[in-house]
């Protein structure tokens, strides 16, 4: 028992001191550990964490956080103002982004580290690398500091050596054409005003105020062209562009003493007013356009589309400048060339506008507020867009005189305004529409005789004093073919109200009715209810004849009627020229191929039948399909004095031989025939596009 007793006591003794030694361990692991920790805490980062840590502040533009990783030595050299702005101009200068390097190679040599890397950035003149050495100095509290000189930025930079960037190569926009190479945008030539300081009559102010006077610019403008450093005497000073055919004007002013006139070449556009808001115009960058577009090649010298298709073709159309980055000695003089980017000439633009359709259509609306589209209906292409009344988009490149702007912006009929692009209430141009969709639901069929109803109507007694009314009564059932021939108010409000709301609105948008339409040139889109829907059944009667709260962009329109020559399919509309287009379709089979064709036969009796309300635009040898629509614009039923939209939609009905389709929409048509005002307008366009 005693043995037991004291082998107990020695096994116990032995797991104490085991358990010593352990405890002792772990208590040197610690203290060790402490020791390391403080002395890694003490080292600070890494040479390579340092020079990493740098070239990432100059991405971010952190130049002070720059300059508080330099060392003493540097520091006493080169003061924080001097570094900074430096450093900022030369990097965002050539707009340096995305610097990035790859260490290659780290020395150290007792409190000397030099580190070996290769840097790339992103410049004005595109991807720049080059390799270069940065010396690192640890001081006194162990932290490693940059050794900076101007060669850190660029190897060969000494420090009275200067980076520029130079254009190297002017660029050139590309040109808009037409589908048959006629220019719709182009390289053209204008007229430089300027004024020769040393001929100038006396006295000079008088002469400058009459120079101002007439070209409409504040003397004091012309006054700050001519003290510029760079001008003397016999210097010629521009302070105008303006059109090459302003004769009258360049008369006047060669009249002054000291004004010369030289050619200079401008962007220009040919067709002016009848093609302003298709072509839209371009202008010189301002900053903010500068600060959007940074990293794309523009300058302060570049021009961008500011609308219309300069600016949807803008990153085709466009050029860019070639671009050198140089590094030049104290005099000037080119050290090294470290970049040189090529000019990149802009893309000329071929599109299916045909020039004379555009022309045609800006003549025929003449005078009237107003909007023409005009397509091919089997291939899609769009031949002409026009909005009335109109401006010249030379203006805006050549600069606008004041009164031009303040004239143009406060015009009642709003010549600035875009009318192809937006949604207009259709009237009875809608009517095929409606027919459509009744034919496509099942809801009635083109030879269902809905009855006679006289000149007005109304569901029944729910409806109050309100009525449908129509212009005219007709002999013969109240089919469709009757009704789109004599443009039946009351049968297409009773079509609504067989098709109901729902399907109304569910088949209208499988026409294309509340999205976009898939066309280059952004357009409304078309809607036949506000977001509440079908309120009450009167503003569904409505709808049947194009009232209510239907709006329809043009485009749209021309679209939807495509479908009945198309077998049911709307065709996608482009602006793009093909060779051999055969058209695309955005919606196939919208509408059952044998309900688009009863209507395309029931709107060519619309233009055949004597009495259809579009026979003014009958051609003889020429199988003509169309629509007529008066739309009322008025807050109310009783209101007489609203106005009146007119509409006319005409397109070929045969499937061979010239395809044309035309839409066209004249404002404030009231008292001057409704849309009878429209049909001849159209007619002779179209006339004259078969002569060609």
């Amino acid at each position: 028992m005693a043995r037991y007793r004291r082998k107990r006591r020695r096994k116990n003794r032995v797991g104490l001191l085991i358990g010593i030694i352990i405890g002792i361990l772990v208590v040197v692991g610690i203290v060790v550990g402490i020791i390391l920790f403080l002395k890694s805490k003490d080292k600070g980062p890494t040479p390579e964490e340092v020079l990493t840590q740098y070239m990432s502040d100059i991405n971010t533009g952190n130049y002070e956080d720059m300059y508080q990783l330099l060392c003493d030595e540097t520091r006493q050299r080169v003061t924080k103002d001097d570094f900074i702005a430096r450093n900022q101009n030369i990097y965002e200068g050539v707009e340096a982004s995305d610097v990035s390097i790859q260490i290659t190679n780290v020395e150290e040599q007792k409190d000397t580290v030099a580190i070996n890397y290769d840097t790339t950035m992103e410049t004005v003149a595109g991807t720049l690398q080059f390799s270069n050495t940065a010396t690192l100095i640890r001081n006194e509290e162990k932290q490693y500091q940059i050794d900076w000189y101007s060669q850190m930025i660029f190897p060969q930079l000494q420090e009275d050596y200067k980076v520029k960037v130079n254009t190297a190569t002017k660029s050139e926009r590309g040109n808009i054409f037409d589908r048959n190479g006629m220019a719709l945008a182009e390289k053209g030539t204008a007229s430089s005003i300027g004024i020769v300081p040393g001929k100038l009559a006396e006295p000079r102010d008088e002469t400058i105020a009459s120079i101002a006077n007439l070209l409409e610019m504040d003397a004091e403008k012309i006054e700050k062209a001519l003290s510029a450093g760079w001008v003397k005497d016999d210097s010629f000073v521009p302070i105008r562009t303006v059109s090459k055919d302003a004769d009258e004007l360049k008369v006047q002013l060669l009249e002054i003493p000291g004004i010369k006139i030289s050619d200079t070449s401008e962007r220009v556009y040919p067709l002016k007013e009848a093609a302003a808001h298709l072509t839209g115009y371009v202008q010189n960058v301002t900053a903010e356009d500068l600060e959007k577009l940074e990293g794309k090649g523009y300058n302060a010298n570049s021009v961008l589309g500011k609308s219309g298709l300069e600016k949807i073709y803008e990153d085709q159309l466009r050029g860019i400048d070639g671009c050198e980055i140089n590094i030049v000695n104290a005099d000037g003089d080119q050290v090294v060339n470290l970049l040189t980017r090529d000019a990149k000439m802009g893309e000329d633009v071929k599109l299916t506008i045909d020039y004379r359709l555009q022309k045609a259509l800006y003549e025929a609306l003449g005078e009237d507020s107003g909007c023409a589209v005009a397509m091919n209906p089997k291939t899609g292409e769009v031949l002409a867009l026009v909005s009335t009344p109109a401006f010249d988009p030379n203006d805006f490149v050549m600069g606008m005189t004041n009164s031009k702007w303040t004239s143009l912006n406060e015009d009642p009929a709003q010549p600035l305004y875009n009318r192809f692009r937006n949604t207009w209430c259709p009237g009875s141009s809608f009517k095929p529409v409606t027919a459509a969709i009744g034919l496509s639901t099942d809801s009635f069929t083109a030879d269902e005789d809905f009855g006679p109803s006289g000149r007005s109507w109304q569901e029944d007694s729910s409806w109050g004093s309100y009525q449908v009314t129509t212009l005219e009564e007709y002999a013969g059932a109240a089919n469709l073919r009757n009704a789109l021939v004599y443009s039946d108010n009351i049968y297409f409000a009773k079509a609504a109200l067989k098709i109901g709301k729902d399907n109304f609105s569910k088949t209208a948008k499988s026409l294309g009715f509340g999205e976009d339409i898939p066309f280059q040139y952004g357009m409304s889109n078309s809607q036949i209810t506000s977001e509440e829907g079908f309120k009450t059944n009167i503003q569904l009667a409505d709808s049947g004849y194009g009232q209510g709260e239907v709006l329809v962009n043009p485009l749209h329109l021309a679209a939807i009627y495509s479908a009945f020559v198309n077998q049911g399919s709307l065709i996608s509309p482009t602006l793009e020229y093909q060779e051999d287009p055969s058209g695309s379709f955005w919606k196939e089979q919208a509408i059952p191929a044998q309900a688009a064709d009863v209507i395309k036969e029931d709107l060519i009796q619309v233009v055949e039948d004597p009495k259809g309300t579009g026979h003014e635009a009958r051609i003889d040898g020429r199988t003509i399909a169309g629509k007529t629509g008066t739309a009322e614009i008025k807050a109310s039923k009783d209101d007489t004095t609203g106005t009146e939209l007119g509409w006319f939609t005409a397109f070929t009905a045969q499937d061979s031989g010239q395809q044309l389709m035309i839409t066209m929409m004249i404002e404030d048509v009231k008292d001057r025939g409704g849309s009878h005002y429209v049909v001849p307008k159209v007619k002779a366009a179209m006339e004259e596009a078969f002569r060609w």
